[in-house]
């Protein structure tokens, strides 16, 4: 394996050996918690112009599946291609198994051009990241002159989002149309199976001649400061009464459009673990998540009230309206592999369309 290098802005180097494609690249160092999911985690949007960290340290020994469609959409994949910009690791295992395996973890990033290192110390590079807040960073081969990249000062949801608008389901009913900001396939899947025509359209799109019932808006990467386009369309939602409900990404963009702030967080949470405790209970769900900003609840308008909280840290993990069908949550529902505790969610939105 050749040897490599991950530099971090504050001068800190870690030392490894590739396993994926050797070329040199730079973006925002964050670290993921999960034991399993690193074929969804790579092909989520949401990681665009991020170097991910694994903190599970054996990475690779269930390889990578075939590349087998559902709906039209990847059905082992949450998109089409792998979005990380660079993927490390404590330990690859270069021997795979699993019965759905098509190919090892290291050619399918050879074959996405995305490099990978191995016999990096992740816990000690998550403890730094912990301390010091989320990073710039940059592996480097060779001794190749790299600049440091900033993805947060960039419209990354433009690089992500569909270019044209996509129907699943055309026989389906009721109609949900989808803010598509980074979707993740199980967002569309997990409507299907509830018999839901979806209607699947570009971040930017001008929706509002087309027929549908209500309104989500998807995941996705960077500064929802930055989608200023996309926010005033939900405004019109909101202005029309129309259901809309917010994954992730789209939980920050309905609160800018209810006329709330958000903001960036220290490292962000990206994790299957983080227990999200529901307003006036005391039920507390298990939920996967991937963010680096988040909803400032004490800048929510009238008739606005917190959802969800993070247990951990007290953050923000949701919002509705107290009266009108809006509301919107900072974790996956959908999430895949796992957990699948809030996966009722889907079923109130409905609930809310139908009534």
């Amino acid at each position: 394996m050749t040897e490599a290098i991950l530099v971090l802005e504050d001068g800190t180097e870690y030392r490894g050996h590739s396993f994926g494609a050797e070329s040199s690249t730079a973006g925002e160092v964050v670290f993921n918690t999960g034991m399993v999911g690193y074929v969804e985690s790579l092909t989520d949007p949401s990681y665009t112009g991020q170097i991910l960290t694994l903190t599970y340290p054996l990475i690779g020994n269930y390889g990578v599946p075939a590349r087998t469609t559902e709906h039209g959409l990847p059905a082992s994949f949450e998109s089409d291609r792998i979005h990380i910009t660079a993927l490390i690791v404590s330990d690859y295992s270069t021997e795979y198994s699993h019965w759905n395996a098509e190919q090892s973890l290291g050619d399918w990033l050879k074959s996405g051009n995305i490099p990978a290192l191995t016999g990096i110390d992740t816990r000690a590079l998550t403890k730094r990241l912990r301390e010091k807040g989320t990073m710039l960073g940059k592996v480097v081969f060779n001794n190749a002159e790299v600049e440091f990249y900033d993805p947060s000062r960039e419209n990354l949801i433009n690089r992500v989002t569909i270019e044209e608008p996509v129907v699943y389901n055309k026989g389906g009913g009721p109609g949900i149309l989808v803010i598509d900001c980074g979707a993740k396939s199980n967002i569309m899947r997990s409507l299907i199976r509830k018999g839901c025509r979806v209607l699947r359209v570009p971040c930017d799109f001008d929706f509002s001649g087309l027929d549908y019932d209500g309104v989500l808006i998807s995941n996705g990467p960077g500064d929802p400061k930055m989608c200023a386009q996309t926010v005033a369309s939900v405004k019109q939602c909101l202005d029309q009464e129309v259901p809309v409900f917010g994954i992730c990404l789209g939980n920050q963009i309905l609160a800018l459009a209810a006329g709330a702030d958000t903001y960036k967080l220290k490292y962000g949470h990206r994790s299957q673990n983080q227990p999200c405790l529901k307003a006036g209970t005391k039920r507390c769900y298990i939920t996967s998540q991937n963010h680096g900003y988040a909803v400032d609840t004490d800048s929510l308008p009238e008739g606005w009230e917190p959802w969800f909280t993070n247990i951990n840290d007290d953050t923000n993990e949701g919002i509705r309206h107290v009266s009108k069908p809006f509301m919107s949550v900072q974790f996956h529902p959908e999430a895949t592999p796992g957990p699948v505790d809030t996966a009722f969610l889907f079923d109130l939105f409905l609930e809310k369309i139908r009534g």
